[in-house]
């Protein structure tokens, strides 16, 4: 593979690369990454040379993101900042680490920053939920608001998000223990939800619980609509990705059902097959692009960025609209109305260039 034909792209005819989404039970399949050479004036290049970016956030005017290795970073006024806003001791094996970040809704008063990481304990690893306070683009102290998550070299979850009622979700992994998704007592295999102190909601469907739907392999990204309906990506096991659509203490099925199946349990909106590898997913909402109304899918196997209109809540065809980045981490709007997109090239499944990894950013 020639490398210098990965750098990035907008597809040159996005029409032409409709796919049609098919039910879960006939799942669509995915044609090979496009590539192409240096990208237009649709794509700027905002950072580089970024090792295994995870997930990122946007507050104060700054996006915050995380580095699998167990760096928090910054860019401040369009530039990033050298030094690591928090360098945090994270066991870093495989989908392992550093993971998801959110920034609480009222950082302008709190200054929250909310991390999901992956840590050794004796022989075991485990996942926590920590709050850390920055000033200045520094930690000034830092708080575990959730702790003994199982975790694992593989399956950990790790998207960590603020719903529009201001509650924290987490998706966790099933860390390759199955049978765990399916426990009400296991926090893995779920989708939770807590106060943004680490308390469980009163209104959450279990009592004194913060799990808010289960039976989940390994959960990658979470938006809500203008709605406020829920939308979960899903990595299957080899293929039957999933795009979930999450309700409140419904079970999703692994490891009994993979996409589709049984009545006992819901199926999503969307299933691969073959797995393009979802990640991150936004709902946008801005009027610079022409994408109101649609999902926005991060994938790392189908070495893309996704539009997926939604219509009365379904989703019935599906649009191109990056490539030739490579593996795609995470997707998100910008206050300003771009989509921000990380690529992962340097997570070791990769073909990274020079430069790598990047955030870039979707302007037209």
């Amino acid at each position: 593979m020639d490398k210098k034909t990965r750098i990035l792209a907008i597809a040159a005819a996005v029409a032409a690369s409709i796919i049609i989404i098919m039910s879960p039970s006939n799942p669509i399949l995915i044609p090979p990454p496009n590539t192409s050479l240096n990208g237009t004036a649709a794509v700027q290049v905002v950072a580089t040379n970024l090792q295994e970016p995870w997930a990122m956030t946007f507050a104060d005017n700054k996006i915050f993101f995380t580095e699998k290795v167990g760096r928090v970073r910054v860019i401040d006024n369009g530039t990033l900042v050298n030094d690591s806003v928090a360098d945090l001791h994270v066991a870093d094996v495989t989908e392992a680490g550093l993971l998801g970040i959110a920034a609480d809704p009222d950082f302008g008063k709190n200054h929250y920053l909310y991390v999901y990481y992956t840590y050794k304990d004796g022989d075991n690893l485990w996942n926590k939920v920590l709050r850390m306070t920055v000033y200045d683009d520094k930690i000034a102290d830092a708080t575990t608001i959730l702790d003994k998550i199982p975790g694992a070299e593989f399956d950990d979850g790790g998207v960590i998000k603020f719903g529009p009622d201001k509650k924290l979700y987490i998706g966790t992994g099933d860390a390759t223990n199955q049978n765990s998704t399916q426990d009400l007592n296991s926090l893995a295999g779920k989708i939770l939800r807590i106060n943004s102190d680490g308390s469980f909601p009163k209104d959450n469907p279990f009592p004194d619980s913060p799990v808010y739907s289960y039976g989940h392999r390994n959960p990658q990204g979470l938006t809500w609509d203008d709605k406020g309906n829920l939308y979960e990506t899903e990595e299957g096991p080899t293929r039957n990705d999933e795009i979930n659509l999450i309700k409140p203490g419904q079970n999703y099925g692994w490891p009994s059902q993979e996409c589709t199946g049984s009545p006992k349990f819901k199926s999503p909106l969307v299933c691969y097959n073959p797995s393009i590898g979802p990640a991150g997913i936004t709902y946008y909402t801005g009027e610079k692009l022409d994408m109101k109304d649609s999902l926005i899918l991060a994938a790392l196997l189908g070495h893309g960025v996704y539009q997926l209109p939604l219509q009365n809540g379904t989703i019935s065809s599906q649009k191109i609209i990056l490539d030739g980045a490579g593996r795609i981490r995470d997707v998100e709007e910008g206050p300003d109305g771009s989509l921000y997109v990380l690529t992962s090239n340097t997570d070791g499944q990769g073909y990274p260039e020079k430069n790598d990894d990047k955030l870039l950013r979707i302007v037209k």
